[in-house]
């Protein structure tokens, strides 16, 4: 086996690293996790994530952790109800008597597809605990801010935050967008998508956002008007979740010094960018207990490449950062970690750099069409028929 009597050293503890240290363990592999975060309970967890059975669920079935993850499904989270920017409904999945998860008739070249097919929906704090859980104690090593490293004898020696240092025979990058491992492979820098969207949480959300958390019915709410989106959800937690998404500079939060602390000033800006939207949206930023995070979409060119070096590689946003309109980053983070995983342990590659190789080929290759699909989905979420081309696409799957 090619990792036999080697150590592997994963950097980054979300879906992606965690999946890949799992698989490793389960073939016996000597694996650490160094992961920047405290301890598993202080990260501030996003919205929740819906598995795809081609790639997800695939990898979670390969871990045997399938049954631990439908144990902390949230039904209802899935189902959607759109509105447009006044607030008002036009279609509510929630009182519909078939399941929308067949396929969309007549509709296989409509990347938008996808959005109105519900799938099984888990917390990200759950699915991260059901990952950490499965792990052996002490594969994580928390607090390990990755600084740098460099080359020892046939492999890396790693060095932290924390002033500490590790030595590894393979180094897996899986710390994210903006990822520290990534310009040891790569210098092509990502480009700006021309969306940004402003991700806000309200804590406590039945009491601080009553109205938005009663409408929502444990589920999500899109609304669509004049080239923006509203898109709410609540989590297990009872907090409530939104983003806002518009397509603005990309230098007009900076240049705007724009303070995201400032709870009051995001409000304003919402006003003002948000003119035509009914006051009922206003609750979003009525909170005491809210925060805020900006994030600007970037995606890494669809024809990236690398030369592929002999221990080390990247897998997840770290490799394929796409904005997030098709659903396809975890999911895909996941099926990194399931394939390499198997490349690196059954026997079919002479050496490292060969299974290496070939496995950055497929993942590049299918990370390409996600981020057609996705940049797709981008501009017709926020095209100024979105409302109505989202509604069509709704109904003809509830008519299936």
């Amino acid at each position: 086996m090619l990792l036999e009597n080697k150590r592997v050293a994963i950097v980054g503890g979300g879906m992606g690293g965690l999946m890949l240290a799992r698989l490793l363990q389960i073939q016996n592999i000597k694996v650490k996790v160094y992961e920047r975060d405290l301890n598993a309970e202080i990260r501030v967890q996003g919205s929740p994530l819906d598995l795809h059975e081609d790639s997800g669920l695939l990898a979670m079935k390969k871990a045997n952790l399938l049954d631990k993850f439908y144990q902390n499904v949230r039904p209802n989270t899935s189902k959607a109800r759109i509105v447009d920017q006044n607030f008002e409904l036009k279609f509510d999945e929630h009182i519909m008597s078939k399941s929308v998860s067949e396929e969309i008739p007549n509709s296989k070249h409509d990347s938008l597809q996808d959005i109105s097919k519900p799938r099984p929906e888990i917390d990200r704090s759950n699915l991260r605990t059901v990952l950490l859980n499965s792990l052996l104690p002490e594969t994580v090593v928390w607090n390990s801010q990755f600084l740098s490293m460099e080359k020892e004898n046939e492999g890396w020696r790693l060095f932290f935050k924390n002033e500490t240092s590790a030595y590894a025979d393979l180094v897996i990058g899986a710390d994210g967008a903006n990822s520290k491992i990534r310009p040891y492979i790569s210098t092509q820098k990502p480009i700006y998508s021309g969306i940004t969207m402003i991700e806000g949480t309200i804590y406590n959300a039945k009491e601080n956002a009553s109205k938005l958390f009663e409408f929502s019915k444990d589920g999500k709410v899109l609304a669509f008007g004049n080239e923006q989106t509203i898109m709410y959800g609540t989590k297990g937690d009872g907090s409530l979740l939104f983003l806002l998404s518009s397509k603005i500079p990309e230098k007009w939060i900076s240049e705007n010094n724009m303070n995201f602390k400032d709870n009051t000033q995001i409000f304003e800006w919402f006003k003002d960018v948000y003119p035509d939207w009914s006051s009922e949206w206003h609750e979003l930023f009525k909170s005491p207990e809210l925060f805020f995070i900006p994030r600007p979409q970037y995606y890494f060119p669809q024809n990236q490449t690398w030369k592929t070096q002999e221990n080390i590689s990247v897998i997840g946003d770290a490799a394929h950062r796409m904005p997030p309109f098709a659903g396809k980053g975890a999911n895909l983070a996941m099926l990194d970690a399931l394939e390499l995983s198997e490349f690196l342990t059954n026997n079919q590659f002479s050496d490292l750099k060969n299974a290496l190789s070939y496995f950055e080929k497929r993942m590049l290759e299918r990370a390409a069409k996600a981020l057609e699909n996705t940049l797709k989905n981008g501009e017709q979420l926020h095209a100024t028929d979105a409302l109505e081309k989202l509604l069509s696409i709704f109904n003809k799957t509830a008519q299936s």
